[in-house]
């Protein structure tokens, strides 16, 4: 969070809407850059070594730490954007690392939906503790020290990270079983409506902000749909593990992408400040709900030794989709109603697809049996 308002304040409120425009499409392609190492090298890095996951969480830690310092020195240097690159190839590990891990430390695959969420709402928790005073900080001292503060978070999760248990078991190369595992049906249609769902997150996400920044908004509006979005995130999160007591991860993930459709398409014909407001909560809870249901489900299905890099390659296809949506709506014509309602039949479009696809494959989705460790 604090990485993030630094930047945003840097590239997105310092300017106008024109010097914005080409500032963040660059940073939008430099996310897609960081999946080049993760899905490759990070990945089967992470399941060959007992304690390679937990390694990579603290390495992530203290490099970002080290990167925050640097970047504080170059916040209006060209050498921020090859620093922000560093900085997000570490992010995108310690996502892939934590994913990863989440199998270990619960004691049944029916506990999967619980813990995710558990770590979400952290995060939740974090970001929004922090929001403020990285806001406050950005006010009174500007970037760099937001950046340098950033550090000092960082330092500490790199000694906490430490604590984390190793691996039970070490993957080597992928078997024929187990590449059949991460191929299984009930992944890849899974996979592929998460992917949607991430694509209507970046989109609406730059939307909403260059719609406001269009309309000449006041800050305060800026920091109340980052408010409901938080809110929405964190509802989504509580009420995950509620719902997995009543249905499969595959439904859950079905009405993340069904229910926030309707209330978008009445938001798009109301649209103002309370629409954005509305649509930011809505999207950021049904985001946060199919995340868990998808996680939960790769952990479920998918083979533990490969389990690093099964997420390195879905989290690579879910950032290019996610900056893809981004740049649609960074180059949207206009602004106003039109992007609310694509956003709305591009949910019920993948909704209904992803019901009919999962309910065809039920008989098949057995996750192929795999040999004993060796």
């Amino acid at each position: 969070m604090f990485v993030t308002v630094s930047l945003a304040g840097t590239l997105f409120f310092d300017v106008g809407v024109g010097a914005a425009r080409p500032k963040v499409l660059l940073y939008l392609l430099l996310t897609m850059a960081p999946f080049a190492l993760v899905a490759p090298v990070l990945g089967p890095f992470l399941d060959r070594t007992r304690g390679g996951r937990r390694l990579m969480v603290a390495a992530a830690m203290g490099g970002r730490a080290i990167l925050c310092l640097l970047m504080a020195n170059q916040v209006d240097s060209p050498l921020l954007y090859p620093l922000a690159f560093g900085a997000l190839v570490l992010s995108k590990g310690q996502s892939v690392a934590k994913s990863a891990l989440v199998p270990a430390v619960v004691d049944s695959h029916d506990e999967l939906v619980l813990a995710n969420s558990r770590l979400a709402i952290v995060a939740v928790l974090g970001a929004t503790a922090a929001a403020p005073i990285a806001a406050l900080v950005l006010k009174l001292a500007g970037a760099p020290w937001v950046l340098r503060t950033g550090s000092l978070v960082f330092l500490f999760g790199t000694v906490c990270a430490f604590g984390i248990p190793r691996a039970k078991r070490v993957g080597s190369g992928e078997t024929v079983d187990e590449r059949d595992a991460l191929h299984a049906r009930s992944i890849v249609i899974a996979g592929t409506a998460m992917g949607l769902l991430r694509s209507v997150v970046g989109f609406f996400t730059f939307f909403a902000a260059f719609a406001l920044k269009r309309s000449h908004e006041p800050a305060w509006v800026f920091g109340l749909v980052l408010f409901a979005s938080a809110a929405g995130n964190g509802l989504g999160t509580l009420i995950s593990p509620l719902l997995r007591k009543k249905v499969r991860e595959e439904w859950m993930l079905a009405g993340a992408l069904l229910v926030p459709a309707f209330p978008l398409v009445f938001a798009a014909r109301d649209y103002g400040r309370v629409s954005l407001v509305a649509a930011a909560a809505t999207v950021a809870a049904a985001t946060a709900c199919g995340r868990v249901a998808f996680d939960s489900l790769l952990q479920r299905d998918g083979a533990e030794t490969v389990r690093g890099r099964a997420f390195a390659r879905f989290e690579t296809r879910f950032q290019l989709v996610w900056v893809a949506g981004g740049v649609g709506a960074v180059l949207f014509p206009g602004g106003g109603r039109g992007g609310i309602f694509v956003v709305a039949v591009v949910l019920l479009f993948a909704g209904l697809s992803y019901v009919g696809a999962f309910r065809r494959a039920a008989p098949r989705n057995a996750r192929p049996s795999l040999p004993p460790p060796g």
